[in-house]
């Protein structure tokens, strides 16, 4: 026999965000929980069994940080909440602060229990791995610390820079001048920066050398210091570069590594460098290694199925 019970929220604004515009946060707490909800107001209508009803008011409890401040709740929020509750973690993925702002005024945050992890590691690392499947947040989140330690002042200059070897493509056969050749490889960094900056300053930043977006190859004979480096798709780097980059850190300078090992383009003769570096330099001290899984990904709820999906076939 099921029971029931009420939850009420304090306003329409909350009872709405919690909902979501046309329901859907509902259906899948609903579906999460093995629960049938049913909203009247500002009532919310619970039934089901106990362990289930108790489940459902942990999540909608875990969520009150953006229902309560009247802030969109996705439904990567709402997987997030459920896996904080079941690790009984629920109370500190409530209490994540927000990292920075967007160009639009939004709070970025991370939506992870392991997002917040890594987030710490770059503000008490100088060389942070984040590691794991598309979607989880490792390159975003990375140019969100870099653009608000540009901002802060912590740091001269920002460094995307990712190896120029994508699904078999060379850059030699690609259209047009250096730059031209080089956007297509770089235009996820480009995607994050412009949600973070006011779009109409950053050409100005590149233009002075205070972000620098460039192909792994330019780095080699340098040395980085007073600098963020993000080092993108890092698993496309032969050992050889990865050790040519990781040397390249200089003095007040932070390095972020990001990388996902399951997608590496490189021929099959050579060996990934991000592979090797996660080998040899696992357990150094000063070093910090995220490792994100498919529970990680913030993107459509659809791309945590996929990257599932393939997971299975591939076993």
């Amino acid at each position: 026999m099921g029971e029931s019970q009420t939850f009420s929220l304090p306003s329409p604004s909350s009872a709405i965000r919690l909902a979501g515009t046309r329901g859907e946060n509902l259906k899948l707490i609903a579906l999460e929980t093995g629960t049938k909800l049913v909203l009247r107001g500002q009532d919310l209508l619970i039934e089901g069994t106990e362990p289930e009803i108790s489940l459902c008011l942990q999540i909608i409890r875990a969520l009150k940080q953006l229902w309560s401040q009247d802030r969109a709740i996705a439904s990567v929020d709402i997987l997030a909440a459920k896996q904080a509750v079941e690790e009984q973690r629920a109370e500190s993925w409530s209490d994540r602060p927000a990292i920075t702002k967007n160009h639009r005024g939004g709070q970025i945050q991370p939506r992870t229990l392991k997002q917040q992890q890594y987030v710490r590691d770059m503000e008490n690392h100088d060389l942070i791995f984040g590691i794991g499947p598309a979607g989880t947040g490792k390159t975003f989140l990375a140019a969100v610390a870099a653009v608000k330690a540009l901002q802060n002042q912590e740091f001269e200059r920002l460094i995307l820079t990712r190896p120029a070897v994508e699904a078999g493509e060379k850059l030699g056969f690609l259209p047009g001048d250096l730059q031209q050749k080089v956007d297509p490889y770089l235009r996820p960094l480009y995607d994050a920066l412009y949600e973070l900056m006011d779009p109409e300053k950053i050409p100005s930043l590149i233009e002075r050398g205070v972000i620098e977006v460039a192909p792994l190859a330019y780095m080699r004979g340098r040395t980085l210091n007073n600098a963020f480096i993000i080092v993108d798709e890092a698993q496309n780097t032969t050992i050889s570069q990865m050790k040519m980059v990781l040397t390249r850190l200089g003095f007040n300078s932070r390095m972020v590594v990001t990388g996902d090992v399951t997608q590496i383009d490189l021929p099959h003769h050579q060996k990934s460098g991000l592979k090797m570096a996660q080998k040899i330099l696992e357990g150094v001290e000063g070093i910090a290694f995220s490792h994100f899984t498919k529970s990680d990904v913030v993107r459509h709820p659809l791309v945590q199925k996929i990257v599932a999906a393939y997971e299975l076939a591939e076993h």
